[in-house]
Formats: structure tokens, sequence, C-alpha cells
């Protein structure tokens, strides 16, 4: 039903899409889809292109998008290919997971009499808790040589977000098992462990030469993160003045004694690295960290806004 001004009201814009009233009303009070116009009385108003994005979104949320994802996608925040790569891994893993859990129903089903018993044992025997967690990164971490040559007092920092986030996960779902599972796969091959060296190799270089001492270091990096959080809650843009503050001070966190003495020499050395395409290695490695702990998708999140602050200052240096 479309009126003379060709507008809808959000009853008539629920129902062309299949939704209810509600769900359009929180699509505008996040700012995801706003009504281009509003009765004389403040009713909401929507146009033909402001349908088409509601239809949009009811479609991406039936393939399971997350409204966070959903309007990153829409403002241009991540670019669609990598939205869509992100989703299909995670669909994956769900398909994974769903083929465990019904592998456990079954072998359980057989076990007449006692399926319980059984449902439980075979599950605690699948999933992993932080010791032998914390046990297959340390083992891994030496076999591997990976922090070797970095002072003992820094080994820690780098790992810090790691442990804190994944190792130290109190408790996992059968999705995070199958996650769990295939990180361990990752470590193991010799490959991703050089893509990490090479990834962090801003950090390996400032360690030699710092000019911090490794704990003043980590409780700035814990700050940076937390001033993040607070950007991203507060919807901040990479061109803001906060954001910006972020990304100088994270400049000079990876700066060595000799390079801080000219900052924009570096800041300029700082953007070209952390901008460069990353090893599908390395993506996957993040995105099971995401489907782990929820506190590690955020922090990814932080980290993705702080790199299109870098992209912005780059472009307007």
């Amino acid at each position: 039903m479309q009126n003379e001004t060709g507008l809808y009201s959000i009853g008539e814009a629920a129902k062309m899409i299949g939704s209810t009233i509600k769900t359009v009303r929180y699509y505008d009070e996040i700012g995801l889809v706003k009504p281009t116009s509003y009765t004389e009385g403040g009713h909401r108003l929507y146009t033909t292109e402001d349908l088409w994005r509601l239809e949009l979104i009811t479609t991406l949320r039936y393939l399971d998008f997350g409204i966070d994802e959903i309007s990153q996608m829409i403002s241009g925040e991540i670019p669609i290919d990598k939205a869509l790569d992100w989703q299909i891994e995670s669909l994956t893993t769900q398909v994974s997971t769903l083929t465990n859990m019904i592998s456990i129903l079954q072998q359980a089903k057989q076990h007449q009499g006692d399926s319980l018993r059984y449902i439980y044992d075979l599950v605690h025997a699948r999933t992993t808790d932080s010791e032998k967690r914390k046990q297959f990164i340390t083992e891994k971490v030496e076999a591997s040589k990976f922090l070797e040559g970095v002072p003992e007092e820094w080994r820690g920092s780098l790992l810090y977000f790691f442990n804190t986030y994944i190792i130290n996960q109190v408790k996992e779902s059968a999705k995070q098992t199958i996650a769990w599972n295939e990180l361990q796969e990752l470590i193991n091959d010799p490959q991703f462990i050089a893509d990490l060296k090479q990834d962090e190799f801003l950090f390996f270089n400032m360690v030699n030469q710092p000019r911090l001492k490794a704990g003043v270091w980590l409780r700035k990096q814990e700050d940076i993160h937390n001033r993040l959080n607070k950007a991203l809650k507060q919807k901040l843009s990479a061109d803001s003045l906060f954001v910006q503050a972020i990304v100088e001070d994270t400049a000079m966190l990876y700066a060595n004694l000799e390079q801080s003495a000219n900052q924009e020499d570096f800041f300029r050395y700082f953007a070209k690295y952390s901008q460069r395409t990353r090893s599908e290695r390395i993506e996957r490695f993040n995105t099971l960290c995401s489907i782990l702990s929820p506190k590690y998708r955020q922090f990814a999140k932080g980290n993705l806004l702080l790199l299109q602050g870098i992209q912005w200052k780059l472009e307007h240096m």
C-alpha cells in the first residue's frame, strides 16, 4: 500500500518486509535504517529506498549475519568480500559443530539406559580446560622457538591478550571446541609460526631496543584497547580526534629508542607495515579466536578501528 507521497508508514514497511514494527523501530534506534521523513505528528515514513535497505538487512539476518557486521557492511567499514569470507568461515565452523554434536548424540543413543552419563563423559573428554590449553601453547612456543631472542621480561607481553581471552577461557561450547581443535592444527603448522613472526615484526624490532620497560609497555597496551572499546561504544569514526590520539600513541609504543627520534618518519614506516596484507593463516587464526572468545572478538573490532585510523592519518599527512 503506497500513499500519494510515495512513503510508507512503519506498519506498512514492517508488513512489506515480513518483519515487525518493533524490529523496524529497533533498526532506526541503532542507526541502521532511519526513516527518510516523518509525519507532522512525528510518525516514521519510509521510502522505497528505505524498504530496500530493510529488505537487505532481513536477508543478511537470514544468512546469520550479526547486527554489527551488517552495520559495518552498509557503512563501508568492512569490505563486502571480507565480510562474506568471515561469514562463510563462521558457517563452516557451525557445520562442523553440528556434525560433531550429531555424532555425540548418535553414540549416546546406542548406550540405552545410561545415555546421559555417556553424553557427559564423551563431551568432557572432547573439551579442554585452561590448564590443557596453557600446556599446549607453552610446549608449542618452546618447540618452535617462536620467542627466541626475546628478553624473558618481554615474552609474556606478546602473548598477553591471547592468554587472557583464549587460554583462560572458562568453559567451552560445542562450537568453541571445534574452533579450538582447528586452532591447534593451525598452530602446529610451521608456516603459521613463520607468518606470525612476520606479522609481529614491529614487536620483535622494538624489544631489541625498547623505550619502555615491559610492564609499562603492557599497561599502555591495555589502556589503548580500553580506549578503543570506548570509541566503539560511542561509535566514533576513524578520523575523530579521540581515535587519532590512539593511533599516535600506538605507533610510538612500537618505536624503539632510535626510531623515536623522528616520529613522522617512524609513523609512515609503522603505517605501511600495519596495513600490509595478512596471510590466510593469520586471518583464520583471528577468526577462530573470535569464535572462542567474545572478548577477543571485541578486541579484533578495536584493532580494525585502529587500522582505519592509521589509514586516515596516512592519507592526511
